[in-house]
Protein backbone atom coordinates (compact mmCIF):
# COMPACT_ATOMS: atom_id res chain seq x y z
CA UNK A 1 0.00 0.00 0.00
CA UNK A 2 1.87 3.09 -1.06
CA UNK A 3 1.25 6.57 0.51
CA UNK A 4 -1.71 7.51 -2.10
CA UNK A 5 -3.47 5.01 -1.07
CA UNK A 6 -3.12 4.67 2.38
CA UNK A 7 -4.14 8.86 2.21
CA UNK A 8 -7.56 7.68 -0.01
CA UNK A 9 -8.46 4.94 2.81
CA UNK A 10 -8.34 7.62 5.30
CA UNK A 11 -9.78 10.38 3.54
CA UNK A 12 -12.30 7.80 2.64
CA UNK A 13 -13.22 6.94 6.26
CA UNK A 14 -12.74 10.67 7.46
CA UNK A 15 -16.03 11.32 5.06
CA UNK A 16 -17.87 9.03 7.04
CA UNK A 17 -18.21 11.82 9.63
CA UNK A 18 -18.48 14.90 7.24
CA UNK A 19 -21.78 14.56 5.52
CA UNK A 20 -24.60 16.54 5.45
CA UNK A 21 -27.89 14.89 6.08
CA UNK A 22 -29.36 15.00 2.32
CA UNK A 23 -26.92 16.37 0.24
CA UNK A 24 -25.41 12.96 -1.62
CA UNK A 25 -23.72 15.34 -4.34
CA UNK A 26 -21.30 16.24 -1.28
CA UNK A 27 -20.16 12.87 -0.84
CA UNK A 28 -20.35 11.81 -4.40
CA UNK A 29 -16.72 12.70 -6.11
CA UNK A 30 -14.82 10.82 -2.76
CA UNK A 31 -16.71 7.93 -3.46
CA UNK A 32 -16.14 8.32 -7.43
CA UNK A 33 -12.45 8.68 -6.69
CA UNK A 34 -11.73 5.74 -4.47
CA UNK A 35 -13.36 3.50 -6.57
CA UNK A 36 -11.50 4.47 -9.39
CA UNK A 37 -8.16 4.16 -7.75
CA UNK A 38 -8.79 1.14 -5.38
CA UNK A 39 -12.13 -0.72 -6.31
CA UNK A 40 -11.31 -3.63 -4.33
CA UNK A 41 -11.14 -1.20 -0.77
CA UNK A 42 -14.11 0.57 -1.91
CA UNK A 43 -16.32 -2.63 -2.44
CA UNK A 44 -15.23 -4.09 1.06
CA UNK A 45 -15.71 -0.17 2.48
CA UNK A 46 -19.03 -0.41 1.09
CA UNK A 47 -20.39 -3.65 2.73
CA UNK A 48 -17.91 -2.89 6.00
CA UNK A 49 -19.89 -0.02 6.48
CA UNK A 50 -23.93 -1.21 5.72
CA UNK A 51 -23.04 -3.19 8.84
CA UNK A 52 -21.48 -0.70 10.95
CA UNK A 53 -22.22 3.07 9.71
CA UNK A 54 -25.20 4.94 10.32
CA UNK A 55 -25.52 8.16 7.42
CA UNK A 56 -27.69 6.79 5.03
CA UNK A 57 -26.64 9.32 2.11
CA UNK A 58 -23.33 7.12 2.21
CA UNK A 59 -25.22 3.67 1.92
CA UNK A 60 -27.43 5.15 -1.02
CA UNK A 61 -23.81 6.00 -2.84
CA UNK A 62 -21.73 3.01 -1.54
CA UNK A 63 -25.22 0.81 -3.11
CA UNK A 64 -25.49 3.30 -6.47
CA UNK A 65 -21.40 2.65 -7.29
CA UNK A 66 -21.39 -0.89 -6.56
CA UNK A 67 -24.30 -1.31 -8.92
CA UNK A 68 -22.61 0.94 -11.96
CA UNK A 69 -19.13 -0.79 -11.26
CA UNK A 70 -17.00 -2.12 -14.27
CA UNK A 71 -16.30 -5.63 -11.49
CA UNK A 72 -19.36 -8.32 -11.17
CA UNK A 73 -18.55 -8.96 -7.77
CA UNK A 74 -19.50 -4.92 -7.36
CA UNK A 75 -22.87 -5.44 -9.13
CA UNK A 76 -23.52 -8.08 -7.38
CA UNK A 77 -22.78 -7.07 -4.22
CA UNK A 78 -25.05 -4.00 -4.93
CA UNK A 79 -28.04 -5.72 -6.13
CA UNK A 80 -28.23 -7.69 -2.60
CA UNK A 81 -27.83 -4.79 -0.50
CA UNK A 82 -30.47 -2.31 -2.51
CA UNK A 83 -32.84 -5.15 -1.31
CA UNK A 84 -32.37 -3.99 1.99
CA UNK A 85 -33.62 -0.40 1.69
CA UNK A 86 -37.05 0.59 2.27
CA UNK A 87 -38.87 2.49 -1.07
CA UNK A 88 -37.64 6.16 -0.92
CA UNK A 89 -34.08 5.19 -0.29
CA UNK A 90 -34.04 3.11 -3.52
CA UNK A 91 -35.40 6.11 -5.29
CA UNK A 92 -32.76 7.93 -3.99
CA UNK A 93 -30.13 5.33 -5.03
CA UNK A 94 -31.63 5.09 -8.56
CA UNK A 95 -32.13 8.88 -9.53
CA UNK A 96 -28.08 9.13 -7.82
CA UNK A 97 -27.15 6.58 -10.28
CA UNK A 98 -28.64 8.55 -13.35
CA UNK A 99 -27.71 11.73 -12.48
CA UNK A 100 -24.09 11.42 -11.31
CA UNK A 101 -23.18 7.98 -12.62
CA UNK A 102 -25.37 8.36 -15.92
CA UNK A 103 -25.89 4.68 -15.86
CA UNK A 104 -28.46 2.62 -15.04
CA UNK A 105 -27.17 -1.26 -15.85
CA UNK A 106 -29.05 -3.89 -16.98
CA UNK A 107 -28.12 -5.72 -13.53
CA UNK A 108 -29.19 -2.77 -11.35
CA UNK A 109 -32.55 -2.28 -13.37
CA UNK A 110 -32.98 -6.06 -12.61
CA UNK A 111 -32.29 -5.60 -8.96
CA UNK A 112 -34.92 -3.00 -8.94
CA UNK A 113 -37.31 -4.87 -10.92
CA UNK A 114 -36.79 -8.40 -8.24
CA UNK A 115 -37.46 -5.21 -5.07
CA UNK A 116 -40.80 -4.05 -6.74
CA UNK A 117 -41.90 -8.37 -7.79
CA UNK A 118 -40.72 -9.71 -4.45
CA UNK A 119 -43.23 -7.09 -2.70
CA UNK A 120 -45.73 -7.55 -5.01
CA UNK A 121 -45.35 -11.41 -4.54
CA UNK A 122 -46.63 -10.53 -0.73
CA UNK A 123 -49.57 -8.40 -0.66
CA UNK A 124 -49.00 -7.44 3.16
CA UNK A 125 -45.57 -6.46 2.72
CA UNK A 126 -46.21 -4.41 -0.78
CA UNK A 127 -49.13 -2.64 1.06
CA UNK A 128 -47.45 -1.08 3.85
CA UNK A 129 -44.48 -0.51 1.49
CA UNK A 130 -46.90 1.51 -1.00
CA UNK A 131 -48.28 3.41 1.93
CA UNK A 132 -45.21 4.26 3.51
CA UNK A 133 -43.30 5.20 -0.20
CA UNK A 134 -46.06 5.67 -2.49
CA UNK A 135 -44.50 8.54 -4.25
CA UNK A 136 -41.10 6.30 -4.35
CA UNK A 137 -42.81 3.38 -5.27
CA UNK A 138 -44.11 5.37 -8.71
CA UNK A 139 -41.33 6.65 -9.50
CA UNK A 140 -39.54 3.04 -9.68
CA UNK A 141 -41.81 1.55 -11.22
CA UNK A 142 -42.07 5.19 -14.17
CA UNK A 143 -38.68 5.89 -14.52
CA UNK A 144 -37.56 2.12 -14.92
CA UNK A 145 -40.52 1.24 -17.02
CA UNK A 146 -41.46 -1.47 -15.03
CA UNK A 147 -44.96 -2.74 -15.21
CA UNK A 148 -46.61 -3.43 -12.29
CA UNK A 149 -49.23 -6.45 -11.58
CA UNK A 150 -52.78 -5.51 -11.49
CA UNK A 151 -53.16 -5.25 -7.77
CA UNK A 152 -50.34 -2.98 -7.67
CA UNK A 153 -51.51 -0.78 -10.60
CA UNK A 154 -54.70 -0.55 -8.76
CA UNK A 155 -53.57 0.58 -5.85
CA UNK A 156 -50.62 2.93 -7.04
CA UNK A 157 -51.91 4.32 -9.71
CA UNK A 158 -55.47 3.91 -10.19
CA UNK A 159 -56.34 5.15 -6.96
CA UNK A 160 -58.80 2.26 -6.58
CA UNK A 161 -57.41 -0.38 -3.83
CA UNK A 162 -58.89 -3.73 -3.36
CA UNK A 163 -61.54 -4.35 -0.85
CA UNK A 164 -58.83 -6.07 1.73
CA UNK A 165 -55.50 -3.60 1.39
CA UNK A 166 -53.94 -1.75 3.64
CA UNK A 167 -55.26 1.39 1.08
CA UNK A 168 -58.64 0.51 1.11
CA UNK A 169 -58.63 0.11 5.05
CA UNK A 170 -57.10 3.72 5.08
CA UNK A 171 -59.92 5.24 2.88
CA UNK A 172 -62.33 3.48 5.37
CA UNK A 173 -60.69 5.16 8.31
CA UNK A 174 -61.56 8.34 7.09
CA UNK A 175 -65.10 7.36 6.88
CA UNK A 176 -65.40 5.82 10.28
CA UNK A 177 -68.50 7.34 12.41
CA UNK A 178 -66.25 7.23 15.73
CA UNK A 179 -63.61 7.32 17.86
CA UNK A 180 -63.89 3.66 18.72
CA UNK A 181 -64.49 2.61 15.14
CA UNK A 182 -60.94 4.59 13.84
CA UNK A 183 -59.19 3.13 16.76
CA UNK A 184 -60.14 -0.33 15.73
CA UNK A 185 -59.42 0.73 12.20
CA UNK A 186 -55.96 1.15 13.39
CA UNK A 187 -55.35 -1.43 15.64
CA UNK A 188 -56.69 -3.90 12.94
CA UNK A 189 -54.72 -3.17 10.06
CA UNK A 190 -51.69 -1.79 11.80
CA UNK A 191 -52.03 1.48 10.10
CA UNK A 192 -49.01 3.78 10.83
CA UNK A 193 -49.21 7.11 12.86
CA UNK A 194 -48.52 9.86 9.64
CA UNK A 195 -50.86 8.18 7.41
CA UNK A 196 -53.79 7.98 10.35
CA UNK A 197 -53.12 11.05 11.86
CA UNK A 198 -54.08 13.05 9.13
CA UNK A 199 -57.23 10.67 8.19
CA UNK A 200 -58.92 10.72 11.99
CA UNK A 201 -61.49 12.91 12.35
CA UNK A 202 -61.02 13.33 16.55
CA UNK A 203 -57.70 12.61 18.77
CA UNK A 204 -58.91 11.13 22.24
CA UNK A 205 -56.51 8.98 24.24
CA UNK A 206 -58.25 5.47 22.87
CA UNK A 207 -57.44 6.76 19.12
CA UNK A 208 -53.89 7.77 20.84
CA UNK A 209 -53.24 3.99 22.45
CA UNK A 210 -54.21 2.71 18.98
CA UNK A 211 -51.74 5.17 17.38
CA UNK A 212 -48.88 4.34 19.25
CA UNK A 213 -49.52 0.61 19.29
CA UNK A 214 -48.89 0.64 15.55
CA UNK A 215 -45.87 2.52 15.61
CA UNK A 216 -42.04 1.45 15.58
CA UNK A 217 -39.47 3.03 18.80
CA UNK A 218 -38.11 5.14 16.20
CA UNK A 219 -41.67 6.47 15.30
CA UNK A 220 -42.55 7.35 18.26
CA UNK A 221 -39.31 8.95 18.86
CA UNK A 222 -39.62 10.85 15.65
CA UNK A 223 -42.98 11.74 16.19
CA UNK A 224 -42.67 12.39 19.78
CA UNK A 225 -43.59 16.64 19.39
CA UNK A 226 -46.51 15.67 17.50
CA UNK A 227 -47.20 13.58 20.06
CA UNK A 228 -46.68 16.30 22.95
CA UNK A 229 -48.97 18.70 21.16
CA UNK A 230 -51.70 15.97 20.92
CA UNK A 231 -51.82 15.06 24.60
CA UNK A 232 -50.71 11.98 24.80
CA UNK A 233 -47.95 12.98 27.48
CA UNK A 234 -50.60 14.06 29.58
CA UNK A 235 -52.75 10.82 29.64
CA UNK A 236 -51.03 8.56 32.23
CA UNK A 237 -52.16 5.52 30.08
CA UNK A 238 -50.78 6.72 26.86
CA UNK A 239 -47.41 8.09 28.34
CA UNK A 240 -47.14 4.55 29.83
CA UNK A 241 -47.11 3.06 26.12
CA UNK A 242 -44.82 5.77 24.78
CA UNK A 243 -42.64 4.71 27.74
CA UNK A 244 -43.02 0.93 26.83
CA UNK A 245 -41.84 1.72 22.99
CA UNK A 246 -38.94 3.99 24.21
CA UNK A 247 -37.68 1.28 26.30
CA UNK A 248 -37.65 -1.30 23.33
CA UNK A 249 -35.95 1.44 21.45
CA UNK A 250 -32.67 0.55 23.10
CA UNK A 251 -32.39 -2.81 21.60
CA UNK A 252 -34.09 -1.89 18.19
CA UNK A 253 -31.39 -1.71 15.63
CA UNK A 254 -33.08 0.59 13.79
CA UNK A 255 -33.22 3.13 16.02
CA UNK A 256 -30.67 6.21 15.07
CA UNK A 257 -28.54 7.03 18.23
CA UNK A 258 -28.76 10.54 18.39
CA UNK A 259 -32.40 10.84 17.45
CA UNK A 260 -33.77 10.82 20.63
CA UNK A 261 -31.81 14.38 21.41
CA UNK A 262 -32.60 15.95 18.19
CA UNK A 263 -36.54 14.84 19.34
CA UNK A 264 -36.12 16.35 23.25
CA UNK A 265 -35.08 19.39 21.94
CA UNK A 266 -37.45 19.58 19.30
CA UNK A 267 -40.23 18.43 21.58
CA UNK A 268 -39.26 20.30 24.51
CA UNK A 269 -39.92 17.47 26.81
CA UNK A 270 -40.04 16.93 30.22
CA UNK A 271 -37.03 15.47 32.16
CA UNK A 272 -38.48 12.05 32.67
CA UNK A 273 -38.53 11.76 29.20
CA UNK A 274 -35.59 13.43 28.28
CA UNK A 275 -34.09 11.13 30.32
CA UNK A 276 -35.68 8.03 28.63
CA UNK A 277 -34.38 8.83 25.81
CA UNK A 278 -30.95 9.25 26.67
CA UNK A 279 -31.16 5.97 28.09
CA UNK A 280 -32.13 4.68 24.61
CA UNK A 281 -29.31 6.88 23.23
CA UNK A 282 -27.06 5.13 26.18
CA UNK A 283 -27.91 1.59 25.12
CA UNK A 284 -27.59 2.60 20.98
CA UNK A 285 -24.06 3.95 21.60
CA UNK A 286 -22.67 0.76 23.57
CA UNK A 287 -24.02 -1.39 20.47
CA UNK A 288 -20.84 0.20 18.28
CA UNK A 289 -18.24 -0.96 20.54
CA UNK A 290 -16.37 -0.13 24.09
CA UNK A 291 -13.39 1.94 24.08
CA UNK A 292 -10.60 0.06 26.15
CA UNK A 293 -7.99 2.40 26.24
CA UNK A 294 -7.47 5.46 27.98
CA UNK A 295 -8.52 8.52 26.53
CA UNK A 296 -8.36 12.01 26.69
CA UNK A 297 -10.66 14.58 24.64
CA UNK A 298 -9.29 17.75 24.74
CA UNK A 299 -11.51 20.61 23.90
CA UNK A 300 -10.34 23.71 22.40
CA UNK A 301 -12.45 26.77 23.79
CA UNK A 302 -10.22 30.06 22.04
CA UNK A 303 -11.52 32.88 20.26
CA UNK A 304 -14.61 31.64 17.90
CA UNK A 305 -14.23 28.34 19.25
CA UNK A 306 -18.35 27.81 19.65
CA UNK A 307 -18.30 25.16 17.65
CA UNK A 308 -15.82 23.15 19.09
CA UNK A 309 -17.46 23.16 22.36
CA UNK A 310 -20.43 21.77 21.37
CA UNK A 311 -18.62 19.16 19.35
CA UNK A 312 -16.51 18.45 22.39
CA UNK A 313 -19.58 18.28 24.68
CA UNK A 314 -21.97 15.44 22.24
CA UNK A 315 -18.35 13.30 22.11
CA UNK A 316 -17.77 13.37 25.57
CA UNK A 317 -21.56 12.52 26.04
CA UNK A 318 -20.69 9.38 23.03
CA UNK A 319 -17.79 7.96 24.22
CA UNK A 320 -18.30 8.51 28.25
CA UNK A 321 -20.52 5.66 28.33
CA UNK A 322 -18.42 3.09 26.26
CA UNK A 323 -15.03 4.15 28.08
CA UNK A 324 -13.74 1.29 29.96
CA UNK A 325 -10.50 2.95 31.17
CA UNK A 326 -9.62 6.23 32.52
CA UNK A 327 -10.94 9.28 30.51
CA UNK A 328 -10.58 12.89 31.04
CA UNK A 329 -11.57 15.90 29.73
CA UNK A 330 -10.48 19.01 29.46
CA UNK A 331 -11.06 22.69 27.34
CA UNK A 332 -8.67 24.79 26.82
CA UNK A 333 -7.82 28.06 25.52
CA UNK A 334 -3.98 29.28 27.44
CA UNK A 335 -4.82 27.48 30.29
CA UNK A 336 -6.48 23.78 31.38
CA UNK A 337 -10.05 23.62 32.66
CA UNK A 338 -10.52 20.12 33.92
CA UNK A 339 -14.60 19.29 33.04
CA UNK A 340 -15.92 16.49 35.15
CA UNK A 341 -19.78 15.24 35.59
CA UNK A 342 -21.44 14.93 38.87
CA UNK A 343 -22.34 11.38 40.42
CA UNK A 344 -19.74 9.63 38.14
CA UNK A 345 -19.94 6.48 35.82
CA UNK A 346 -23.35 6.36 36.47
CA UNK A 347 -24.49 9.30 34.35
CA UNK A 348 -21.34 9.64 32.06
CA UNK A 349 -23.38 9.69 28.68
CA UNK A 350 -26.31 11.73 30.01
CA UNK A 351 -26.43 14.58 27.87
CA UNK A 352 -27.86 16.69 30.11
CA UNK A 353 -24.99 15.86 32.82
CA UNK A 354 -22.53 17.17 30.17
CA UNK A 355 -24.51 20.30 29.14
CA UNK A 356 -24.30 21.01 32.98
CA UNK A 357 -20.25 20.55 32.97
CA UNK A 358 -20.19 22.05 29.59
CA UNK A 359 -22.31 25.47 30.47
CA UNK A 360 -20.00 28.12 32.04
CA UNK A 361 -17.19 27.57 29.31
CA UNK A 362 -17.13 30.28 26.87
CA UNK A 363 -15.57 30.66 23.58
CA UNK A 364 -12.21 32.96 24.12
CA UNK A 365 -8.73 34.09 24.25
CA UNK A 366 -5.79 33.01 23.01
CA UNK A 367 -4.82 29.34 22.08
CA UNK A 368 -2.30 26.75 23.66
CA UNK A 369 -2.79 23.26 22.82
CA UNK A 370 -0.31 21.85 24.73
CA UNK A 371 -1.40 23.68 27.97
CA UNK A 372 -3.65 20.63 28.38
CA UNK A 373 -1.33 17.89 27.81
CA UNK A 374 1.15 19.78 30.45
CA UNK A 375 -1.80 19.83 33.22
CA UNK A 376 -1.96 15.82 32.55
CA UNK A 377 1.61 15.63 32.27
CA UNK A 378 1.92 17.25 35.52
CA UNK A 379 -0.86 14.75 37.28
CA UNK A 380 0.62 11.78 35.66
CA UNK A 381 -2.48 10.93 34.36
CA UNK A 382 -2.00 8.31 31.42
CA UNK A 383 -3.81 7.85 27.86
CA UNK A 384 -3.28 6.42 25.17
CA UNK A 385 -5.00 8.22 22.84
CA UNK A 386 -5.87 12.09 22.66
CA UNK A 387 -8.48 13.52 20.49
CA UNK A 388 -8.36 17.01 19.75
CA UNK A 389 -11.03 19.16 18.94
CA UNK A 390 -9.81 22.06 17.21
CA UNK A 391 -8.79 24.36 14.49
CA UNK A 392 -5.58 23.69 14.79
CA UNK A 393 -4.41 26.92 15.31
CA UNK A 394 -2.29 27.69 18.42
CA UNK A 395 -0.18 31.20 19.10
CA UNK A 396 0.85 30.26 22.82
CA UNK A 397 3.30 28.16 24.71
CA UNK A 398 3.31 25.23 25.55
CA UNK A 399 2.60 24.45 21.94
CA UNK A 400 1.06 20.80 21.56
CA UNK A 401 4.35 19.09 20.00
CA UNK A 402 6.58 20.20 22.33
CA UNK A 403 4.09 19.46 25.38
CA UNK A 404 3.09 16.18 23.80
CA UNK A 405 6.91 15.47 23.54
CA UNK A 406 7.64 15.65 27.22
CA UNK A 407 4.28 13.93 28.16
CA UNK A 408 5.28 11.09 26.07
CA UNK A 409 9.01 10.90 27.94
CA UNK A 410 7.99 11.49 31.20
CA UNK A 411 4.88 8.89 31.45
CA UNK A 412 6.32 6.36 29.02
CA UNK A 413 3.46 6.24 26.94
CA UNK A 414 3.18 7.11 23.04
CA UNK A 415 -0.63 7.88 22.62
CA UNK A 416 -1.65 7.81 19.00
CA UNK A 417 -4.10 11.38 18.26
CA UNK A 418 -7.40 12.16 16.89
CA UNK A 419 -7.83 15.78 15.12
CA UNK A 420 -11.46 16.52 14.96
CA UNK A 421 -11.31 19.49 12.77
CA UNK A 422 -13.88 22.39 13.13
CA UNK A 423 -14.44 25.75 11.83
CA UNK A 424 -11.72 26.77 9.54
CA UNK A 425 -8.89 24.55 10.47
CA UNK A 426 -5.29 24.52 9.34
CA UNK A 427 -3.55 21.06 9.03
CA UNK A 428 -0.02 22.68 10.84
CA UNK A 429 -0.75 20.86 13.86
CA UNK A 430 -1.12 17.69 11.86
CA UNK A 431 2.01 17.92 9.66
CA UNK A 432 4.41 19.01 12.55
CA UNK A 433 2.99 15.46 14.67
CA UNK A 434 3.13 13.58 11.11
CA UNK A 435 7.10 14.78 11.07
CA UNK A 436 7.53 13.63 14.65
CA UNK A 437 5.92 9.82 13.23
CA UNK A 438 3.19 10.59 15.83
CA UNK A 439 0.34 8.69 14.71
CA UNK A 440 -2.54 10.93 13.85
CA UNK A 441 -5.79 10.70 12.28
CA UNK A 442 -7.69 13.76 11.10
CA UNK A 443 -11.66 13.87 10.68
CA UNK A 444 -13.25 17.30 9.34
CA UNK A 445 -16.90 17.62 11.60
CA UNK A 446 -18.85 19.80 8.85
CA UNK A 447 -22.55 20.39 11.10
CA UNK A 448 -24.26 16.96 11.13
CA UNK A 449 -24.42 15.16 14.68
CA UNK A 450 -25.99 12.14 13.20
CA UNK A 451 -22.37 10.95 11.88
CA UNK A 452 -20.29 11.48 15.04
CA UNK A 453 -21.66 8.08 16.47
CA UNK A 454 -19.40 6.69 13.53
CA UNK A 455 -16.46 7.59 15.99
CA UNK A 456 -17.01 4.82 18.51
CA UNK A 457 -15.75 2.28 16.24
CA UNK A 458 -13.18 3.65 14.65
CA UNK A 459 -11.94 4.54 18.66
CA UNK A 460 -12.52 1.18 19.88
CA UNK A 461 -9.77 -0.60 18.23
CA UNK A 462 -5.87 -0.40 18.78
CA UNK A 463 -5.22 1.01 15.65
CA UNK A 464 -6.43 2.45 12.38
CA UNK A 465 -4.62 -0.13 10.42
CA UNK A 466 -6.44 -2.83 12.53
CA UNK A 467 -9.49 -0.79 11.22
CA UNK A 468 -8.39 -1.03 7.84
CA UNK A 469 -7.61 -4.40 7.84
CA UNK A 470 -11.00 -5.63 9.32
CA UNK A 471 -12.73 -3.83 6.25
CA UNK A 472 -10.38 -5.30 3.74
CA UNK A 473 -11.89 -8.85 5.67
CA UNK A 474 -15.47 -8.07 5.32
CA UNK A 475 -17.30 -10.77 2.37
CA UNK A 476 -19.04 -8.79 -0.43
CA UNK A 477 -22.59 -10.11 -0.24
CA UNK A 478 -23.02 -12.65 -2.68
CA UNK A 479 -26.14 -12.66 -5.35
CA UNK A 480 -28.38 -15.34 -4.78
CA UNK A 481 -30.46 -15.78 -7.70
CA UNK A 482 -28.39 -16.57 -10.64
Amino acid sequence: MNDTERDLRLEMLNSLLTTPHRKLEDVAEIHKTIIELDPLFYGRLAAWYGKNGDVRDHKEVFTGNLLASALTEHRDAGFMMLQEFPPYQVARIVDFMKQHRNKMPRSARTAVRRYLRHREAKPEFFDRAALRGRKAMKHLYATLHIKPNPRADAILFKDAPPVGSLAYAVKMLAKADTPADQARAIVENKIPYTIAIGAVTQVTPVVLVALINAMSPQEVINNLKSLKERGALENPDVKALIDKKLEAAKSDKRVSALKGKVAAEAAGLDAETTAKLEQVMDAQVKQKGSIKKSTALLVDKSSSMDAALEVGKQIAALISGVTEADLFVYAFDTMPYPITVEGGSEVQLNVSAWDKAFQHLHAGGATSIGCPVEAMRLRKQVAEQIILVTDEGENTAPYFNVAFAAYCKELKVQPSVVIVKVGYAYDMLERKLQQDQVQVDTFTFSGDYYSLPNLIPLLSRPSRLELLMEILETPLPVRNDK
